[in-house]
């Protein structure tokens, strides 16, 4: 287990339209899923899924049902003659357990 603090865990929420439709579609009363919400966030790349788990829970004060992560390796970009590239990072899709309350990512701030 790494030394992250919980807010050194979560770095940023991912606010893209497929995040906005996985949160919006996940809360959806008619919907039959056995799960609940999904939430999307950076984190740290040295951060384990357990951690990620701990972290949501702590901050949120919610119960998380599963948690899949994703790396991103940064794309190469060019200014003119200049490569350079975007910074790797890791991103994790959160879901909570059915009948948790809508989590909202101000709240926790």
């Amino acid at each position: 287990m790494s030394n992250l603090t919980v807010w050194d865990i979560l770095k940023s929420p991912v606010v893209t339209e497929k995040s906005v439709i996985l949160k919006e579609d996940s809360t959806d009363e008619n919907s039959d899923r056995k799960q609940g919400q999904i939430l999307t966030f950076r984190v740290a790349r040295k951060a384990t899924k357990p951690e990620i788990k701990s972290a949501i829970e702590e901050i949120f004060n919610v119960k998380v049902a599963a948690v899949r992560t994703v790396h991103y390796e940064g794309k190469i970009k060019r200014r003119g003659r200049i490569e350079g590239r975007k910074a790797s990072y890791k991103k994790a899709y959160v879901t909570l357990r059915k009948g948790e309350p809508m989590v909202d990512y101000a709240e926790a701030v």
